[in-house]
């Protein structure tokens, strides 16, 4: 029987590790193919399986420029368009106190932290274990904060298993023993895996891809 195998998305996890292979290849990647992607590694899970879903979890940088959140805000769209589940949390300001150790001047900035995200992607992980909507669930992060996750999700339904596929140049050993196995995703499949430009609607419209990318 084919196994039904949703896509959990931690996006900016996705999105650093994306930036780096782009450095390392010197070529531009960030117009991605989601749904292609996940659809490669499908044959990991074996069985047959099919794709089952696609949700992505990511937070627009509102402290960043109008152009960066622009951006990603298109691709949203773009992802939406190709049937990805999209849930946004948010970023916070928040107030850092630190003493120079060269002069002992003191210094005060603010850095701006994602919140929800981890969060989202956890309730999401339980749910589509519980609601039997899915056979196997792909995890793509490397982010250890998720591990509790992996593993409640697995303790709640034995018969579900969870997979972790890390972006390229990531990896962690703490999910050994607790997700059923883990893969990594190639970093020549970013560039592999580009969606059309422009990607088309269902109501129609075209959605092209940003100039700067």
């Amino acid at each position: 029987m084919a196994k039904r195998t949703c896509f959990i998305v931690d996006g900016f996890n996705l999105y650093h590790s994306l930036k780096e292979v782009e450095h390392q290849q010197g070529r531009s990647c960030h117009w991605l193919d989601l749904p292609g992607l996940c659809s490669s590694y499908l044959s990991l899970v074996g069985g047959g399986a099919t794709l089952g879903g696609i949700y992505y979890f990511s937070a627009l940088a509102t402290h960043r420029s109008s152009a960066t959140v622009a951006r990603h805000q298109i691709f949203i769209e773009a992802l939406q368009a190709k049937g990805v589940t999209v849930g946004l949390g948010n970023f916070k300001a928040k107030d850092i106190y630190q003493t120079c150790p060269a002069c002992g001047r003191h210094i005060h900035f603010k850095r701006h932290e994602e919140k929800e995200t981890d969060v989202n992607i956890a309730v999401k992980l339980v749910e589509v274990v519980a609601d039997g909507s899915c056979d196997a669930v792909m995890v793509v992060t490397g982010d250890t904060d998720l591990v509790p996750a992996v593993a409640a999700a697995r303790r709640l339904q034995t018969r579900v298993d969870v997979y972790m596929l890390f972006p390229a140049n990531r990896s962690n050993l703490a999910f050994d023993g607790v997700a059923t196995g883990t893969f990594k995703i190639a970093g020549k499949k970013y560039a592999k895996h580009q969606l059309p430009d422009p990607v088309l609607a269902a109501d129609g419209r075209a959605i092209r891809k940003p100039p700067a990318w």
